[in-house]
């Protein structure tokens, strides 16, 4: 295996596919239904699992009566904890799957029956009798409790407290502050795949037993590392493929228990492939979600509204089971300048499901809320809110003492509203057409850069049947989520090996590849492409300029130290008009507009499409989505699509993201900084801003519904 120097970032890519907006690669499969997801691979005499979920949200099961649905025709095992195989590691307490009779949360599997087609299975699983020895369960976050803890790390591995200065006695001082509260609350990713496994266990004679996954995930090469050891599998005999995924939003970026289930029945299953498909209320419970919190942010600043003080106080709950811990307040700690600087983390552990990632964790609760308040600061400074941000530009990072790889944060702010027509913003519950009251908000977005190590990638060269040079395969076990990334990789690995866009055939998604990072924290491209053009120069290095075909090199990803010197961040200005009617309190947004400083962007049409779909998720963030979680039995009563609410085509109307011309070539040599969760972080406060100069009401309890804005 071949490397570029370490002591040396890679030469900045020279760039002539990278840039335009080629045909996507996958297009013609997927709109012909040719693209194989994780449920569509042809396999032969496959079984069908449907699940049995607890109905309680704590306790033990004491009895599950299997008779009748042992009996139904096409049943062909029913499994319980009483039979089902033993795991060899039982350490991830959310992946023990049917290990005891314990039930921690309501919707845990607690057994599931295997049929000949998926009608059966679900008809027999409502046949099985279960009772429970039920016990008090807790369910509320709150301020409040006295069991509040602290981590030993927020996600992605940082500390869960800062505190620079001392922000008691700046906040004390400042001539104006404020001291406000949000709540923001639980949501569901609800990618349109939902979460499938295929699983075909195989007794190979002499040699073990090999295992085959086909499933919807961000990161194959993650499934297998975390399920060879829960069977006592050595990696090698473990082969995950996932070609194509429809979606996951984080939510597909760890295994979770069903992936176990659907392996467990595939070993009682003789070689026959185990299907299981969640239903959309079963993901309610079992593929994570984002956490609600409880925000506390107070702000001071001195009489030209320059920060003197930010505090940023999150509480945020967790499973018993297992602990998530969101960092919902690191943001705080870069974004503006401020000598006193202090932010929290407090988990309350409770039984529930356990939460997990979902798009921009972190960044977006937690600057829906710091950005709202940063609205509130503005008003109280009585400065335009533009103006508040762009005097509390730091020149260098808060927080590290870096300087930025480039940040563009106020050309994102000033472009966006020229070109937005903030000047025609007005006070706060003026501006009326008929009926409808109109505001204009803004938000500023950030997100980090991450490149993530141990990604291999390999190049070859193809020959076609009469042994001639033929393009070259590019291999590497990335994940394409649907965000492009058949496309991209391909454009940036034509440039690296100086070809036709046309001459690279890329191979993706299959632990048979080398291995690749996870699909997630907007770091895939980074990742994957700073791997292949790093694998590209050292085959170019290797071969020549002429390399003879069937000749190949594999190169791992390089450390970059430029990294390590510069503080690398995404940046963006949020842009939203909403119009609310006097009388019902409905809310439209007919505008929103992205500006972002995001590096050198791969492909403007995919780019495009992520950005606006962040921003919309954001909107949804900010005026429907809500997991209603009912408290007396534990779980989520609007677990599906008539009741949880998203946006349609109805409520996003003209609505655009643009970006500035910024290749970053600190961050990695195709000057990338990452796309997929910038559009999101800003954009819930935008919108919430917008809402409150229509009315004059500040709602700090997301999401907004009508109710909120109308008199008691």
């Amino acid at each position: 295996m071949s490397a570029p120097d370490a002591s040396q970032p890679l030469k900045p890519l020279d760039v002539r596919s990278v840039g335009t907006s080629p045909q996507r690669v996958d297009g013609p499969a997927k709109v012909t239904g040719r693209a194989p997801y994780a449920w569509e691979h042809t396999l032969p005499g496959p079984v069908f699992v449907h699940p049995l979920q607890a109905a309680v949200a704590r306790g033990r099961v004491v009895v599950m009566d299997t008779g009748q649905a042992e009996a139904l025709e096409g049943v062909l095992a029913v499994l319980t904890p009483d039979n089902a195989p033993r795991l060899a590691d039982t350490g991830d307490a959310e992946l023990a799957v049917l290990q005891s009779r314990e039930v921690a949360f309501r919707g845990q599997f607690i057994g599931a029956v295997i049929a000949e087609t998926p009608e059966v299975a679900r008809q027999a699983a409502q046949l099985v009798g279960v009772e429970y020895e039920q016990q008090p369960h807790d369910t509320e976050l709150s301020t409040e409790r006295t069991d509040l803890y602290r981590p030993e790390t927020v996600t992605p591995g940082d500390p869960p407290d800062s505190d620079d200065g001392d922000v008691d006695a700046a906040l004390a001082a400042a001539p104006v502050s404020i001291d406000v509260t949000y709540r923001t609350p639980m949501e569901h990713n609800n990618p349109m795949e939902p979460h499938t496994s295929v699983a075909v266990w195989e007794e190979g004679p002499g040699t073990g037993p090999q295992l085959t996954v086909y499933d919807s995930t961000q990161g194959a090469h993650l499934v297998r590392q975390m399920l060879a050891p829960l069977f006592g599998l050595p990696p090698e005999r473990v082969r995950v493929v996932s070609p194509h995924v429809g979606g996951g939003f984080g939510s597909k970026g760890m295994p979770h228990a069903h992936n176990v289930l659907a392996v467990m029945a595939a070993m009682l299953c003789g070689g026959r492939p185990a299907k299981l498909a969640l239903t959309r209320q079963q993901m309610f419970s079992l593929t994570g979600h984002r956490t609600p919190t409880i925000q506390r942010v107070r702000l001071g600043a001195d009489t030209r509204g320059r920060l003197t003080a930010v505090c940023h106080d999150v509480v945020e709950q967790t499973a018993r089971i297992k602990e998530f811990a969101e960092q919902t307040g690191v943001h705080a700690r870069m974004m503006y300048a401020a000598d006193n600087r202090r932010t929290s983390h407090r988990l309350a552990a409770l039984d529930t499901p356990v939460p997990s990632w979902m798009r921009a964790p972190g960044e977006a609760p937690g600057m829906a809320v710091s950005e709202a308040a940063m609205d509130e600061l503005a008003l109280a400074c009585g400065l335009d809110p533009i103006e508040l941000r762009v005097r509390n530009e730091p020149e260098t990072d808060p927080e590290t003492g870096r300087p930025w790889s480039g940040r563009h944060l106020v050309q994102c702010l000033r472009t966006g509203a020229d070109r937005f027509g903030w000047d025609r913003r007005a006070e706060a519950g003026t501006r009326r057409e008929g009926d409808w009251l109109v505001g204009l908000g803004v938000a500023s977005s950030t997100y980090p850069v991450y490149v993530m190590p141990g990604t291999v990638a390999e190049i070859e060269r193809r020959a076609d049947g009469a042994g001639s040079p033929d393009g070259y395969a590019v291999r590497i076990g990335a994940v394409d989520l649907g965000t492009g990334t058949w496309t991209a990789l391909t454009q940036i690995a034509a440039d690296a090996l100086n070809c036709p866009f046309e001459d690279v055939r890329l191979e993706i998604g299959d632990t048979d590849l080398p291995p690749a990072s996870v699909a997630g924290a907007s770091s895939g491209i980074n990742t994957w492409g700073t791997t292949v053009v790093a694998a590209a120069r050292a085959f170019r290095e290797e071969h020549g300029e002429a390399p003879a075909p069937g000749a190949s090199t594999r190169a791992s990803t390089p450390s970059d130290p430029d990294l390590e010197n510069y503080a690398a961040h995404s940046f963006g200005a949020q842009f939203a008009e909403v119009r609310v009617h006097s009388g019902t309190g409905e809310i439209r947004v007919p505008r929103m507009l992205g500006v972002f400083a995001a590096g050198r962007i791969i492909n403007p049409r995919t780019a495009r499409s992520q950005l606006i779909g962040g921003m919309i998720m954001g909107m949804s963030m900010a005026l429907f989505e809500e997991s209603v979680f009912d408290h007396g039995t534990g779980h989520v009563i609007n677990h599906d699509f008539a009741q949880y609410h998203i946006p349609t085509c109805a409520d996003v109307q003209d609505i655009d993201a643009i970006w500035l011309d910024e290749p970053d070539l600190h961050a990695n040599p195709m000057g990338s900084k990452g796309i997929g969760e910038i559009g999101i972080v800003g954009s819930p406060a935008a919108v919430v801003n917008a809402v409150h100069n229509a009315t004059g009401i500040r709602v700090r309890d997301l999401p907004i519904t009508p109710d909120k804005l109308l008199p008691s």
